[in-house]
């Protein structure tokens, strides 16, 4: 039985050396200069100006759920069309119902006014 992993498991150690190695010889041979804007916190490229606690427009989170919906799409649509003649009519079914669901997230974002761009 292990003689069937044994592939996947050389596959994955040679894979951890070879990834590890570049950081390793980064940490090794790269500068390691104190710089100050290194060093500072900043979040989106900029300098944080106000409080943590600020409010945030309300189109910065409807175009984070745009992209969940779009990301979700995309990871469940490419599987299902490639194997679409082994789910047969309930698995169609199913993937139409989803994508119903997501065509009335869209419509709510739509309607939000997110893919308006001001």
């Amino acid at each position: 039985m292990t003689e069937n992993y044994l592939p996947v498991l050389i596959f994955v150690g040679i894979a951890s050396i070879m990834g590890l190695i570049p950081l390793l010889l980064g940490l090794k041979l790269g500068p390691r200069k104190a710089d100050a804007a290194k060093d500072s916190p900043y979040e989106c490229g900029f300098e944080a100006f106000e409080d943590a606690r600020m409010q945030f427009d309300v189109r910065y989170y409807l175009v984070a759920i745009l992209f969940i919906i779009f990301d979700l799409e995309i990871a469940f649509l490419f599987p299902w069309a490639v194997s679409i003649r082994e789910v047969g009519l309930i698995g169609f079914v199913s993937m139409a119902i989803f994508l119903i669901i997501l065509t009335i997230g869209f419509i709510y974002e739509w309607k939000k006014g997110a893919l308006d761009w001001d």
